[in-house]
């Protein structure tokens, strides 16, 4: 028996994996947040679908592994890959206590790898993508993955940056990271990458990011000392030495 946890990407199905959309055509059953499954509805016709609103992951995970056993080819669905702040941790927990389970996980392009391509090429050297958002870390670790990506010089992805009960979390990154990287640090933030609709990008200093409004749709990406503006767009030098 087999359950599909599988990465819808950015939102533009031209970015979708083949793969995952011949496993999604296959399968009897959709499980998802309400809003991706709706994002896909000529994947799902004539299918079971199973979704729930936010919070709500147990609840869809439990019930996919149900249909997986009764016999039904089920896909488990998360937008960008599955295994980034997605759904396949959670599936391979719930399918450890049954072993006949097996759970295949098909990746989707995640929203680092969407905004740094329209940004220009941010993360060609080492980077460290962290989620501000606190509903299952405490802020005191982010503050700590913060601190410690900052001090290595990393290139930082930050996802989930900002919403209405988080309105100073991203003013909040950008002051610890100014520990220990410059002002005028290049950055840069998308709303919306490769979603095919509604996309706005902006290249900025670090300085600059520390007084900007965004949103949960955005993700932002603050540099390392080789990051550079290169043509207008942000470039992470490799260490070539043109």
């Amino acid at each position: 028996m087999k359950l599909y946890a599988i990465g819808l990407g950015p939102g533009d199905f031209s970015y979708l994996a083949p793969k995952a959309s011949e496993a999604l055509r296959q399968s009897d059953v959709i499980v998802g947040y309400t809003e991706y499954v709706k994002s896909i509805p000529d994947l799902i016709t004539g299918k079971q679908i199973i979704s729930t609103g936010m919070t709500g992951e147990v609840e869809r995970c439990e019930a996919a592994v149900r249909e997986a056993l009764g016999g039904k080819k089920v896909c488990v669905v998360s937008s960008g890959d599955p295994g980034i702040y997605g759904m396949a941790a959670l599936l391979f927990e719930l399918a450890s206590m049954h072993s006949e389970l097996e759970v295949e996980v098909i990746p989707g392009i995640t929203a680092a790898s969407a905004a740094a391509a329209i940004l220009g090429s941010p993360l060609t050297n080492d980077f460290a993508v962290i989620s501000l958002s606190d509903l299952l870390t405490p802020w005191e670790v982010i503050e700590k993955r913060l601190e410690a990506a900052a001090m290595g010089d990393f290139v930082i992805c930050l996802y989930n940056p900002q919403s209405k009960t988080r309105s100073d979390y991203l003013k909040k990154a950008c002051d610890i990271t100014l520990r220990h990287k410059p002002p005028e640090t290049m950055c840069g933030y998308v709303k919306n990458a490769l979603r095919g609709y509604d996309s706005e990008s902006r290249v900025c200093t670090l300085a600059q990011l520390r007084e900007t409004q965004v949103d949960m749709l955005t993700t932002v990406i603050i540099g390392n000392a080789s990051t550079r503006v290169v043509n207008g767009r942000l470039v992470t030098i490799r260490g070539y030495g043109l």
